[in-house]
């Protein structure tokens, strides 16, 4: 456990001394400093619990990368989590909703926290509707595979892999969705969530499209695109709308930037780990519905994230309703392979009994 979670630790002790620094800095006293300590923990376990089916689905789309992009994943794929998508994200929502630039944003953060927090959640509705579209079409796709063999709750994942073969069919069903949620908001909020929805949709088309070019003409883009250019951004992209979610949820805890960015830092750390470990202990495969949860998981945040543009929904019920998904799709893989492992050890004996007998 130490050798997967070594990393993880480590930055975990030195983003809780630096939230400590912080926390002092600012309020001077040990309560303050305690109060953004703790605040800097509850975010990292927040983080955790909203991306544990993100860490699922890298680990399945690493399976199928070379080892060179599977590395580049695991390192830059690191940085542009906890710096790209923590720190450089919010500032640049907050440079394009108040027309200010990005060094001005990062004066605002510091100076003006308060009313750095307020255009983030006014920009909120635009980032849910693309966010929840793309992570929608995320696990739509899996499920509408009519190649797909196994299946955890059979009296849908059946009926869905029969229509399968028909094309566009879960592009349809996302279409269907967006214009119903549109119709449910507010008259000055509906041309924001319809557009964000349709980039959204238009952001998973294209990678899907650019990953499908680079990794399958690996002569034409010799060097760059061989072993998982194409899976390399499509992960990326994956991450930033898991992230999306939990940097606007965080501004409920907190309005400091570098807390946020603390927290939500040491909870990807934990994320990259546990996607390591997935990969290399072979769990996906030892615990057969364990990624059909991840993938339940992951339409529950996509619908999630449309009704928060209806209503407020706590970060908290996101997490557990994510992770209790995931349990259960544990479970039943436990039970699946003690059933399984019965009946092979029944036939085992059975021949063995036989052949004793002749």
């Amino acid at each position: 456990m130490f050798h997967y979670f070594k990393w993880a630790f480590i930055f975990t002790a030195a983003g809780l001394a630096l939230a400590a620094l912080v926390g002092w800095q600012a309020t001077e006293t040990v309560s303050g400093t305690l109060s953004i300590f703790f605040i800097c923990a509850v975010l990292a376990v927040l983080e955790i619990s909203l991306s544990f089916d993100n860490a699922i689905v890298n680990a399945n789309r690493l399976k199928a990368m070379t080892p060179v992009w599977q590395r580049r994943f695991l390192t830059w794929g690191i940085l542009i989590a906890v710096f790209g998508m923590r720190i450089i994200f919010p500032l640049v929502i907050v440079a394009v909703a108040a027309w200010i630039g990005p060094f001005a944003a990062l004066k605002l953060a510091i100076t003006e926290p308060r009313l750095y927090a307020e255009i983030m959640r006014e920009a909120h509705l635009g980032i849910a509707a693309f966010g929840g579209t793309f992570l929608m079409m995320v696990g739509l796709s899996y499920f509408f595979d009519e190649h797909k063999e196994i299946h955890w709750v059979r009296a849908i994942e059946e009926r869905i892999s029969r229509v399968a073969s028909i094309r566009g069919v879960e592009i349809a069903f996302v279409l269907v969705l967006m214009l119903t949620f549109t119709a449910l908001l507010e008259e000055e909020k509906k041309l924001t969530f319809l557009l964000s929805a349709i980039y959204g949709l238009l952001t998973f088309i294209g990678v899907d499209i650019l990953s499908n070019v680079l990794d399958r003409t690996k002569d034409a883009f010799a060097g760059a695109a061989k072993g998982g250019l194409g899976a390399f951004l499509y992960l990326e992209v994956l991450d930033a709308s898991f992230s999306f979610d939990g940097v606007i949820g965080a501004f409920a805890l907190s309005q400091n930037l570098f807390v946020i960015a603390i927290g939500l830092g040491i909870g990807a750390f934990y994320v990259r780990s546990m996607t390591i470990m997935l990969v290399e202990k072979g769990t996906l495969t030892h615990y057969r519905y364990l990624e059909h949860g991840a993938f339940y998981a992951i339409l529950a945040l996509s619908v999630v994230m449309y009704v928060q543009a209806l209503v407020h929904v706590p970060e908290v019920i996101t997490g557990l309703g994510g992770a209790a998904l995931i349990g259960l799709a544990f479970w039943s893989s436990v039970r699946f392979n003690r059933r399984h492992g019965q009946a092979q050890d029944a036939r085992a004996e059975s021949v063995l009994g036989y052949s004793s007998d002749r």
